[in-house]
């Protein structure tokens, strides 16, 4: 053998090296992208369903009339004569409590009822995958009508000058009390066929993680209950947790209280979605 050629053999035996951080965090993107790319796809499925129906527009325009009705009638929007959307907050864990139940109930109630719960079980995404997808479309169109009322912002910051973080963190707290609300809904529809049955076990579960903390319910039961189960009320209380925020209160503990009761329930919808898929 010539010594070109040893040279050649005597390199191509030098040990490769280690991928180096870089690689890894390309590949593990690469993995990711790959995980998410069905629930894009289911994404794009109920949002096409949504389209395809008034469904999400009646929740759109209900939302904000109803929003409408609360800052500027019962909030007394223009009596206060305060530039903050303070009155625009406060209702919003009323309004969910009502219409994320309502839009949610058919997430997976009703592809039990027509049968295509089956066929989307067949498909390589899997229960947990299809949940998600499912809940982050509902998401998207609660955002939607969530943007809608910046106007009102504007409008606020025109008429005098608000603390914007302030606002800025309250429509973060209301998008979060509206993902947590839309997955009961979720855990809810995956548990039955009815729409109905599924409303109504969402509007429950929702209510009593809503009122115990709220400003009514704590005053009419503090004459007659130790101070410490009233903290422990607020404590788990929906509605408590998002006041805060919109106080803007710098708590983290409160968001990811919100974002966890949204991690539990998916999860919940997830195990009774895999357990039609498994019968």
């Amino acid at each position: 053998m010539s010594a070109p050629a040893r040279r050649k053999t005597r390199y191509s035996r030098r040990p490769v090296a280690a991928a180096g951080p870089g690689a890894r965090i390309g590949r593990a993107a690469v993995a990711l992208r790959a995980w998410a790319r069905p629930i894009g796809a289911v994404v794009g499925r109920e949002l096409a369903s949504y389209l395809a129906t008034p469904l999400a527009a009646v929740f759109i325009v209900v939302f904000l009339l109803a929003s409408a009705v609360a800052t500027f009638e019962l909030g007394r929007f223009f009596e206060r004569g305060r530039a903050d959307l303070e009155p625009f907050f406060r209702f919003h864990p009323w309004l969910y409590l009502w219409l994320a139940p309502a839009f949610a109930m058919r997430l997976w109630a009703e592809d039990r009822r027509v049968g295509t719960i089956e066929l989307l079980l067949t498909l390589p995404i899997g229960p947990a995958r299809a949940v998600i997808g499912k809940f982050l479309a509902a998401w998207l169109m609660a955002a939607v009508a969530l943007a809608l009322t910046v106007p009102l912002w504007l409008t606020v910051a025109w008429l005098g000058d608000p603390d914007h973080g302030v606002i800025a963190a309250g429509y973060l707290a209301s998008l979060l009390l509206a993902g947590a609300y839309l997955a009961i809904g979720t855990a809810a529809s995956a548990a039955t066929r009815s729409q109905v049955i599924a409303f109504i076990a969402a509007f429950a579960v929702a209510l009593a993680l809503t009122a115990p903390g709220s400003t009514p319910v704590v005053g009419l039961i503090a004459p007659w209950v130790p101070d410490r189960l009233v903290t422990l009320l607020g404590w788990f209380s929906l509605e408590a947790r998002f006041a805060a925020m919109v106080r803007g209160v710098v708590d983290p503990r409160d968001g990811l209280f919100l974002i966890s009761v949204i991690v539990y329930f998916l999860s919940l919808a997830g195990l009774l979605v895999a357990r039609t898929a498994h019968r």
